[in-house]
């Protein structure tokens, strides 16, 4: 069954309705429209008006009614007190703005000011880094160095005066290494034609003289010891001089023995290092005793396997109860010293640093020796350093706006300026020289330089080391830590063990170690460490802005209130000027764009504007003209006359014959008035 009348009358109602309400809404909406844009042309109008002086009206009412005190003398005095008057105030403000100047200059230079505080409080001891001065054990590497130092013996033997053919005659060298970069002797006698002498040629080259007398060797007392490098196949050669030969043939050497590490895998390093168990006899913090278990490895090329306490990788960083020597860590290391590698290191002891936890040790850098037979003692006084950030200075907190890579991120380590520049050394290096230099870190799918692969290495390597523009641009690029931590040091050191109770310690030592009756330890290699905490008192050195905005505002303020008078309603009413002044040219602007609008359209006319009447008769409608022939009935489709005209223009729509609206007619009456 079909819907009722009923039901059909009702929808149709709620439609209606529905109607009804939406024409209404939608009226209320367009009356509250035409209210506001009422509201709008009314103030467009009066925005139009302006402020209703001229330059002069304006200029005058401003020093009559401001609050500054030299303007209204220029108004109130007679001719000459106002030129006196117009003089001072105009000497005045620029006093005034010169002071201003100044001190916004001075707050823009964003100086800072440093307080340092004393603090008192229980802290965390500080990770300790402990390394051998030799990196490797000679017995183990001893097959990678053998031509090496063979080699090394016959330069050392040349340098002391022996013939060259004696040389040969005892040994045959490889001589593949030396060609790469050789040791050279440097005769300046003749300062002006310098006499180069390969140590194992008998003639000189690089001379515009001819060979010297024979029987007259080249020897380190006559002659200085220089390093030669070259590249693109010898071609292009240059001189590293030294002063002494001991400098040239360890730097020599240091060079032939990175060019052979870099080609070992990381795996066979750390196994030819000195091992924790070996290297670490006796370990107390505190009243709790530890051992090398306690210690986090790591490798460090330039010293090989070093230990870290305390570091906080994986534990939390252990406090210190109390300052003094009993409560701060005791070691007792072996350094082995008998089988350093001989030519590689030349110092003998521990080389030691202390540092933050999950901080990277730069050991080489920032570390100090501790010597062997020696105990010696550390006492620590912690230094905090907080730096202000942008714009006071170009710190960082964390490095991720540094533009270097960091290349020691893989030890998930804190950011350092050390890391910044030898990561961004490594980078040069990569660019320049196309492979990654022995000491550094490694990026990603890069190899370490080699005589092999890259020949040229030690050229380019050179070069760039001595480079200021190098170094400059890792110092530009790289920014200190906004927050960092110091540990000063204060060291003394003692002869131990004593000549009483050497031998019972060492014979401690070695069953401990060795499981041996016999003493397996010497003086030589025994080193003896106590770290600690000289006092609970720490320094904290903190950055402060020295001009805020509140220094900057009563400067300003005093310089204004003291050579004029004002206040900073002075300058609200200036503004005000400001905005009347603008407001008035707008104005002219806009009334001489009319001008020209209206002299450019009467220009289109050749004689005087037309009159009315001939304007109504340019617009007759010939629609409205009689027909000049009125045809029958039955004249059909009128065959011989001409169509009627096409009516004209309709007559125009006269707006003086409508009525406006009061409110329209006088905005439009008070535009024209402008």
């Amino acid at each position: 069954m079909g819907p009722s009348w009923a039901d059909r009358d009702l929808r149709v109602t709620l439609e209606q309705v529905a109607k009804d309400k939406k024409a209404e809404d939608h009226g209320e909406s367009k009356g509250a429209m035409m209210h506001v844009k009422k509201y709008l042309l009314k103030g467009l109008h009066r925005l139009q008006k302006g402020p209703g002086y001229t330059y002069k009206e304006l200029l005058v009412w401003y020093c009559d009614n401001t609050n500054t005190h030299g303007p209204k003398r220029i108004i109130c005095e007679g001719p000459k007190k106002k030129a006196m008057w117009f003089v001072l105030t105009l000497l005045f403000t620029s006093l005034v703005c010169w002071q201003w100047g100044l001190f916004i200059k001075t707050y823009l230079n964003w100086e800072v000011s440093v307080s340092l505080s004393i603090g008192f409080k229980t802290m965390d001891f500080p990770a300790v880094t402990i390394c051998n001065a030799s990196p490797f054990q000679y017995s183990k590497v001893q097959h990678l160095l053998k031509d090496l130092d063979e080699l090394m013996e016959a330069v050392l033997e040349r340098i002391l005066g022996p013939e060259l053919s004696q040389v040969n005659a005892t040994r045959t060298l490889n001589l593949s290494i030396w060609h790469h970069t050789p040791l050279v002797f440097i005769n300046e006698q003749n300062p002006h034609h310098p006499v180069v002498l390969d140590l194992f040629e008998d003639n000189f080259n690089g001379s515009a003289s001819s060979s010297p007398a024979p029987g007259r060797p080249c020897s380190a007392h006559r002659c200085k010891v220089a390093m030669k490098l070259c590249s693109h196949n010898g071609t292009m050669c240059t001189f590293r001089n030294f002063s002494s030969a001991t400098q040239a043939v360890t730097e020599w050497y240091t060079l032939q023995a990175t060019n052979i590490f870099a080609q070992v895998p990381n795996q066979e390093l750390v196994a030819m290092g000195y091992p924790a168990e070996r290297l670490i006899l006796a370990c107390l913090f505190g009243a709790e005793p530890c051992n090398y278990r306690n210690f986090t490895p790591i490798f460090h090329p330039d010293y090989g396997n070093c230990y870290i306490f305390n570091w906080g990788m994986k534990e939390k960083a252990l406090p210190s109860a109390n300052p003094g020597t009993e409560f701060g860590l005791k070691l007792i290391l072996d350094m082995g010293q008998e089988d350093y590698v001989p030519f590689l290191t030349s110092t003998a002891g521990a080389r030691l640093m202390l540092h933050e936890q999950r901080s990277y040790p730069f050991i080489k850098e920032e570390g100090i020796y501790a010597m062997a037979g020696m105990e010696t003692s550390i006492g620590v006084l912690v230094d905090k350093l907080q730096r202000k950030g942008r714009p006071y200075s170009q710190c960082t907190k964390n490095g991720s706006d540094v533009p270097i890579q960091n290349l020691y991120s893989s030890h998930n380590t804190t950011y350092s300026i050390q890391g910044c520049i030898r990561s961004c050394f490594q980078e040069h290096m990569i660019r320049e020289c196309g492979c990654g230099h022995y000491l550094y870190p490694l990026p990603h799918k890069r190899k370490y330089c080699n005589n092999q692969e890259f020949p040229d290495w030690a050229h380019c390597y050179s070069a760039l080391r001595i480079s200021m523009a190098q170094r400059e641009a890792c110092i530009y690029a790289c920014k200190e830590s906004c927050n960092d931590t110091q540990y000063k040091m204060t060291i003394s050191m003692a002869v131990w063990p004593s000549e009483a109770s050497e031998d019972w310690i060492f014979h401690v030592l070695s069953q401990e170690r060795d499981q041996s009756s016999n003493i397996t330890l010497s003086r030589k290699g025994i080193v003896k460490l106590n770290i600690y905490f000289q006092e609970f008192n720490y320094r904290t050195i903190e950055e402060s802005a020295a001009n805020n905005i509140v220094w900057l505002l009563s400067n300003l303020g005093g310089q204004f209130g003291f050579w004029m008078g004002g206040s900073v309603l002075c300058l609200i009413e200036f503004g005000e000027i400001i905005i009347d002044f603008v407001w008035i040219t707008i104005i002219k602007l806009v009334a001489l764009a009319k001008s020209v609008r209206q002299k450019r359209a009467q220009a289109r006319y050749e004689g005087p504007p037309p009159t009315v009447a001939e304007l109504v008769e340019a617009h007759t409608n010939f629609g409205f003209q009689p027909d000049s022939a009125t045809p029958g009935p039955d004249a059909g489709a009128y065959p011989h006359e001409q169509n009627p005209p096409i009516p004209g223009t309709p007559p125009p729509n006269y707006d003086s014959l409508r009525l406006q609206p009061l409110d329209v007619i006088e905005s439009d009456s008070e535009g024209d008035a402008i």
